[in-house]
């Protein structure tokens, strides 16, 4: 099995258990039961201090210094993390659990579109047949999301989603080991959010809530999602997501017994049937395609 066939398996497995581990995070959010800014707050500063732990302990165990970003691009990619994490948090608290993570499954579309604009890497057809089934799910669940009153959220969801996929692009581009960048990113919201509760003051009412999830499941999610782009292309990271796209509906019903409307059903059954309908061809063909090569080259 040739290293490039290894690199790929192993970023299939640490992003994968990202975007599990990541399905957590909006209920976890809203048991904590606090306003949008200082859940922000408590959130990014408890990630950001783990963030220099693991840092610290690295370097401790391993006798290197390790860099906590690569250059002037690592920076680049550390704050549009930060800038997606202040779109989703108030994406999550100005729309419903369901409209904002079937829109956030539209990352697969954006980190499509950017590859092929800046990576040269031109989807294939049936990529755009996915692309466009997707944006007719988007477009139901914003249509409805307009006429419930909750448009301002849906809209900074796609905002959110977009700059992720900006991220991933970007990692992507440099090639470079961004193992921390979505961590200490979170510095970006900090500074915001700080500015807001001093202004507002601080309200959570259960803050254990907040604190296991920016100890462990953002730090976790964003180790794992963050490392990914260095295995695979961006299209496929971002096809991770669909786990929370398919899971946190499922938790926040559940626990809060909040059901999606039918429109929201309806748009998140098109994006999702069109996400696994691409990752199915996918599996096929890079199958198919390594089974051709090792055909003509034989070990």
């Amino acid at each position: 099995m040739s290293q490039l066939h290894l690199d790929h398996r192993k970023g299939l497995l640490i992003t994968g258990i990202g975007g599990l581990v990541l399905s957590a995070d909006i209920p976890l959010l809203r048991l904590g039961q606090g306003e949008t800014w200082s859940t922000l707050l408590l959130r990014s500063s408890t990630t950001f201090i783990c963030a220099l732990i693991i840092w610290a302990v690295w370097n401790l165990v391993t006798g290197k210094r390790r860099k906590v970003l690569p250059g002037k691009i690592g920076y680049l990619v550390a704050a549009l993390y930060g800038l997606a994490s202040i779109a989703f948090m108030t994406a999550v608290y100005n729309t419903k659990t369901a409209n904002l993570v079937f829109i956030l499954a539209f990352n697969t579309v954006f980190s499509a579109l950017l590859s092929w604009v800046f990576l040269k890497e031109r989807p294939k057809a049936i990529t755009f047949i996915a692309m466009f089934l997707m944006l007719i799910g988007v477009g139901i669940i914003v249509y409805e999301g307009l006429s419930a009153g909750h448009v301002f959220g849906d809209l900074m969801g796609l905002l959110s989603t977009f700059i992720l996929a900006s991220a991933i692009t970007v990692t992507r581009a440099s090639g470079k080991d961004m193992s921390f960048a979505a961590m200490m990113g979170t510095a970006v919201p900090i500074a915001v959010a700080a500015f807001m509760v001093s202004q507002n003051g601080f309200n959570v009412a259960v803050p254990g809530w907040i604190i296991f999830n920016g100890a462990v499941v953002t730090t976790i999610a964003f180790i794992c999602l963050a490392t990914g782009p260095r295995f695979l292309s961006g299209p496929e990271v971002a096809m991770f997501y669909l786990l929370e796209t398919v899971l946190t509906p499922i938790w926040v019903w559940l626990v809060f017994s909040e059901r999606p409307t039918d429109a929201t059903l309806l748009g998140g059954i098109i994006i999702i049937s069109a996400l696994i309908g691409h990752s199915l061809w996918q599996m096929v063909h890079s199958r198919r395609r390594a089974r051709t090569t090792a055909i003509r080259h034989p070990i």
